[in-house]
């Protein structure tokens, strides 16, 4: 009996483990095409003729492709450390505007190396809340826009995460999905902070705490 237990319980395990996996897929399949639809939407309100959107359009799905090197590396990968500034800009470059929107998106931090895991992780945060605020947020409008700006002392670092002049918010979502489960635990188990919401009617606002030390790792 002993035995048979041993067995089933490894085969549960490995289940959930299934699971989990393709819950993760499916999520990540979702974004990506969300993501798709939001770029080709960006770049339909400036182009003016069908190969300048191409030519756009294009543009921007490199820069995504750019974007997601940080956030999942190849095999091998051997980064060096990148400012802060500097990750926030490659990250969220794909979701600027180039036509008369230019620079809604705004970047505000102090010079401050980040570590390659850290950078990593950091990316893989950014990018959700870039996608999230692309289906939903303040990058889902034309007139909306995206502050990012950070302060720091001697323990942690304060990276606040401000969304304006997207569609309104009338109730606070739930916060149970694959997405916020990431976001949570990449923030409290690998860079040994936390992430806060501030669900206010003109836009979301996010505080995420760090760990200075553990930034640099």
């Amino acid at each position: 009996m002993f035995g048979i237990f041993l067995n089933v319980t490894g085969r549960k395990q490995a289940e959930e483990g299934h699971e989990l996996l393709a819950g993760e897929m499916s999520h990540r399949v979702k974004n990506l095409l969300a993501v798709a639809s939001g770029l080709t939407e960006i770049t339909s309100r400036s182009a003016r003729t069908t190969s300048e959107m191409s030519r756009e359009l294009i543009g921007r799905l490199t820069a995504l492709g750019r974007a997601h090197d940080l956030v999942r590396p190849l095999p091998g990968y051997e980064g060096d450390a990148v400012l802060l500034g500097d990750l926030f800009a490659i990250l969220l470059a794909p979701y600027d505007d180039s036509g008369a929107f230019a620079g809604r998106v705004r970047v505000a931090v102090p010079r401050m190396g980040v570590g390659e895991q850290s950078a990593r992780t950091l990316a893989l945060v950014v990018h959700e809340l870039a996608t999230n605020s692309l289906k939903h947020g303040a990058l889902s409008t034309e007139a909306g826009t995206l502050d990012v700006s950070s302060e720091s002392d001697e323990r942690d670092v304060l990276i606040t995460w401000a969304e304006a002049g997207g569609p309104e918010i009338a109730e606070i979502p739930e916060m149970g999905g694959f997405g916020s489960r990431l976001l949570s635990r990449s923030l409290t188990d690998y860079l040994n902070g936390s992430i806060k919401y501030d669900w206010q009617r003109t836009g979301l606002i996010v505080t995420l705490q760090i760990g200075r030390a553990r930034l640099a790792a």
